[in-house]
């Protein structure tokens, strides 16, 4: 025996919100229910679901204009590094993602998180790198670094 219950939000190997799926009734009483990720499917419950995936559009659409508005400040961005170098190629260590994002606030005046500057190398030698910026909600923000011999600066 099963009953129909209407998820109210994705649940992994059973469906996506809104969904109307049908469980055992001891998997939606002692799971689904108490975690508020499914409710029986009433008239009512349909219409609060409704009214809620609304909310969630225009969060999301909100969400994704502020994130496109980040992404018009950080435009074009360049970020240069100078470092000490062991033989004016080599760095002494590596220019950190702290680093990294200290320039860019210091630049652009935009704090973005360690978790959405993704590097694809490590910055342990002089050159050109680049990196990427997930603004969320499919914006991305392709950016050069730089990184300079410290000495080669400072005799010039």
């Amino acid at each position: 025996m099963h009953i129909e219950v209407m998820l109210m939000d994705d649940v992994k190997k059973l469906g996506k919100a809104g969904e109307l799926v049908k469980v055992a009734p001891g998997y939606a009483r002692n799971f689904l229910f108490p975690k508020g990720l499914a409710e029986v499917a009433t008239e009512a419950a349909k219409r609060r679901l409704k009214k809620l995936e609304a909310e969630r559009a225009a969060r999301a659409a909100e969400e994704r204009k502020a994130a496109l508005e980040v992404a018009k400040k950080l435009e074009k961005l360049e970020i240069t590094v100078s470092a000490a170098t062991t033989d004016g190629k080599r760095l002494y260590g590596a220019v950190s993602v702290t680093d990294i994002l200290a320039a860019i606030e210091a630049n652009r005046g935009v704090k973005i998180s360690r978790s959405q500057l993704s590097v694809e190398d490590s910055l342990r030698e002089v050159g050109e790198y680049e990196a990427t910026i997930d603004l969320g909600h499919g914006v991305l923000v392709k950016f050069k670094i730089v990184i300079l011999d410290e000495q080669a600066q400072v005799e010039a």
